[in-house]
């Protein structure tokens, strides 16, 4: 069986590059600041191991530009390569050098902290340049090396004259690119990607004001002293221990984050593992609004401290996308399909382990200081109600602090509230009524009604409360929701003391054909009821299956359930027992009758706000008139 090896042409590799490689050309700063921080990591750490004895002193990186020159200069004080490294490194374009370095140091120290993975990423720089040199002089006793490419796969290695240990790159910046030569332009990227890169990163001075003189006058302008601009945190809050820092640690980490934000987060969370996976991080809970859209990609995405994206879908499960904050670990894999991050183990591991940590954190949040969780709870709910919806694991350990205000202020776990309402609110199946409202002004007087019979009402107002109230009902077999205006309530829960209808069965049927004639074809399906001669003698509910169904599909629900538009359904209750329908019954003029039928029909419009426009207006027109 013939075999061999198969050979790749370079002749295409730079257009191939400049088009295909990254989306983004900007991507090539990133690259070049991350294998310039790869050279200084590998230095610190043979010193470390003792194969390098000299004095290092601090190194950093350097960003110059030259505008004149169309020149964009990136400098290291790293570990250098010699020219056998060069052709290894540089010119054999799929291997890289942080790979084979870690290979051979990787029984000395695990934790060495090398970027090292992108590979290609020296080639990026072909995006923007059509010509790139490299100045290096490395750590060995060997000489200083120039190469030199023009953008095809000719290049030139020879001996320079350089003295200082470390790397030079120069950017021949092409004419399409010249927004590369600008200071704002090179400062954003820097900011972008590399704001927390592990060693300092230089970029032009600053001057900084010194003390005055002690007999300098007052209106002597304060003297002052350049200094280098060191525009990165080598050692921001996630890469520390979390027994170090303070509150205010964390809260100057998230102004440093989110510089435009002025709201200070209401608690954080810090992730920290390094076993089966190696993460860390820090997120914070925002106080957030009830728009599960608006609030997402505010998490960023790093890997060995360098900056990847700001969109962790598939990463973080999707509950946990509006949160705020940083995740950084050097195992999850980049550049990769949305398919391939679902099947990823690592990937599924490391969801999971956040999910797990984020229930933890709010369970002992909630330990600790139950009064200060609840005063938080309304900007926090709708993630945690997200989050019990998309998440079973966190839908098992948020029953233990997930909360349920009621519509007078008070909050009860599901346990407690269970135990609240089992004396007096069960349907006739033994099951537990939990009565909710939406909306507390609009379904007001339904909320009155309910709290007159001694019954408890949850204000329940999250756009995905119909899908919540689905799950809980699923999960607990003995336990129904219903919305404070879904039926009357004397039907929605078993009382022994019923009411008796004042009317025979005769005057029942009469009353009804009345209501017919006038109310007409008007989408109301009639129920009459005898209830306490007290309550109003009108009232319109929404029937709780239909509702929360139509709402389902509104918030994305009901696709699942291969249905059309769900129509509108509403009950209009009678109580037979009030003196107004009694009087509508014995009423001798039709149009007397119809007055009264109209005007009651319309103030139950009204509590359920339903009277709108023309019907509005001709109830206004008909209450003076009946005033008058």
């Amino acid at each position: 069986m013939p075999s061999g090896k198969i050979n790749v042409s370079v002749e295409n590799i730079f257009p191939l590059i400049k088009k295909f490689l990254y989306s983004d050309h900007e991507i090539f700063l990133r690259e070049l600041v991350s294998n310039a921080t790869d050279a200084t990591l590998k230095l610190q750490h043979m010193v470390s191991v003792g194969e390098i004895k000299e004095d290092i002193g601090d190194p950093m990186i350097e960003i110059k530009i030259d505008k004149k020159g169309k020149k964009l200069h990136i400098l290291d004080q790293g570990i250098g390569m010699t020219e056998s490294e060069i052709k290894k490194y540089i010119n054999d374009i799929a291997f890289s050098g942080a790979e084979d370095f870690l290979e051979k140091y990787k029984d000395a120290d695990k934790d060495s902290g090398i970027i090292g993975h992108f590979g290609l990423g020296f080639y990026s720089s072909f995006m923007v340049a059509d010509k790139v040199e490299i100045f290096s002089k490395s750590h060995k006793d060997e000489p200083g090396v120039h190469w030199s490419c023009d953008g095809t796969p000719k290049f030139t290695l020879k001996k320079s004259k350089r003295e200082e240990r470390g790397t030079e790159i120069i950017l021949h910046i092409a004419d399409d690119s010249k927004e590369f030569l600008e200071d704002s332009r090179i400062r954003e990227l820097l900011n972008r990607y590399n704001k927390f890169m592990p060693v300092p990163i230089k970029f032009g001075t600053r001057k900084e004001a010194l003390p005055k003189p002690e007999d300098a006058k007052p209106e002597d302008p304060a003297p002052t002293k350049e200094v280098d601009d060191i525009i990165n945190n080598p050692t921001p809050a996630w890469t520390k221990k979390p027994a170090k820092l303070k509150e205010d640690d964390y809260k100057a980490f998230y102004k440093e984050l989110y510089p435009m934000q002025f709201e200070e987060p209401l608690f954080n969370i810090h992730l920290n593992v390094d076993y089966p996976f190696n993460l860390t991080g820090i997120l914070y809970f925002p106080k957030l609004s009830q728009d599960l859209n608006i609030q997402k990609d505010r998490i960023q995405l790093y890997q060995n401290q360098v900056f990847i994206t700001d969109n962790v879908e598939n990463i973080v499960p999707e509950f946990l996308t509006m949160l705020r904050g940083v995740i950084d670990s050097p195992d999850i894999p980049l550049n990769v399909s949305r398919s391939y991050l679902q099947a990823d183990g690592a990937v599924k591991k490391i969801a999971s382990y956040i999910t797990r940590k984020v229930a933890d954190k709010l369970n002992s949040l909630f330990k600790k200081d139950r009064e200060d969780f609840e005063n938080k709870w309304n900007d926090i709910k709708i993630v945690i109600e997200y989050g019990m919806l998309t998440e079973d694991k966190f839908f098992e350990k948020a029953e233990k602090f997930a909360l349920y205000p009621s519509v007078d202020g008070s909050y009860y776990t599901l346990n407690e509230l269970k135990e609240k309402i089992a004396a007096n609110q069960t349907d006739k199946n033994d099951k537990l009524v939990v009565l909710y409202a939406s909306d507390k002004e609009a379904q007001h007087s339904y909320i009155e009604a309910a709290k007159a019979k001694g019954y408890e009402v949850l204000l329940m107002d999250s756009p995905i409360i119909s899908h919540l109230v689905q799950k809980l009902e699923s999960s607990h077999e003995n336990l129904t929701f219903a919305r404070v205006d879904a039926d009357h309530l004397d039907k929605l829960i078993q009382k022994e003391d019923s009411q008796i209808s004042k009317l025979s069965d005769e005057e029942t049927e009469k009353l009804k054909t009345q209501l017919e004639e006038v109310i007409g074809e008007q989408g109301l399906v009639l129920q009459l009821e005898p209830m306490d001669s007290k309550e109003a003698p009108f009232i319109i509910t929404e029937p709780e299956f239909m509702r929360r169904m139509k709402e389902m599909q509104q918030t994305g629900g009901g696709g699942m359930f291969g249905m059309g538009q769900m129509p509108e359904m509403y009950n209009l209750v009678i109580n037979t027992n009030h003196e107004l329908v009694n009087e509508i019954l014995n009423t001798r003029t039709a149009k007397k009758r119809e007055r009264l039928i109209n005007q009651s029909l319309d103030l139950a419009r009204l509590s359920k706000g339903l009277l709108k426009g023309e019907a509005l207006t001709e109830f206004i027109t008909r209450s003076y008139g009946m005033i008058k």
